[in-house]
């Protein structure tokens, strides 16, 4: 459990607050994702699935391996890229043809000190979600970017 002098430090190091719930990014699990920049833009019900899914894709896959070491995960969602779809873009370069997520992950400690922080930036291809006119295709192609984003942020923190 960390005391309030190493929960200001981190606060103070990686200032990251949950503007979703309000709460401290280190106070409920070892995996927390800020959409705070995202909800500032407008994405609104968008940002809030996109911070459900990534918890969702990183505490299965981080979460144990992170607490055995006493560690958390901080994630901070900055941007995201959908353009219009229509399934006419072809070959690699084709315009419009991938969504992209920009993201940052930060280690942190057991005593509140930064570990490491990553910056990444992903793209996954539109058409993978499926097809332009299918119900629902907007939802698919955020659970791909965040599926696409989660795995290299896997990566880089190593699980």
């Amino acid at each position: 459990m960390l005391n309030r002098r190493a929960l200001l430090s981190a606060a103070l190091a990686a200032p990251i607050v949950l503007a979703m719930t309000g709460r401290s990014a280190l106070a409920a699990s070892a995996v927390q994702v800020d959409v705070s920049r995202l909800t500032t833009q407008g994405l609104g019900p968008n940002a809030a699935r996109i911070k459900l899914a990534m918890e969702r894709e990183l505490a299965g896959a981080l979460g144990p391996s992170l607490q055995g070491r006493g560690a958390s995960l901080v994630v901070r969602v900055l941007g995201i890229s959908m353009p219009s779809y229509s399934g006419g873009a072809t070959g690699f370069g084709g315009a419009g043809a991938d969504d992209g997520m920009e993201s940052e992950a930060t280690v942190i400690g057991p005593d509140g000190r930064v570990i490491a922080t990553y910056p990444v930036l992903s793209s996954s291809s539109a058409g993978m979600a499926g097809n332009w006119y299918t119900p629902g295709i907007d939802t698919a192609r955020i659970d791909s970017m965040v599926r696409t984003n989660a795995g290299w942020i896997r990566r880089y923190v190593g699980g």
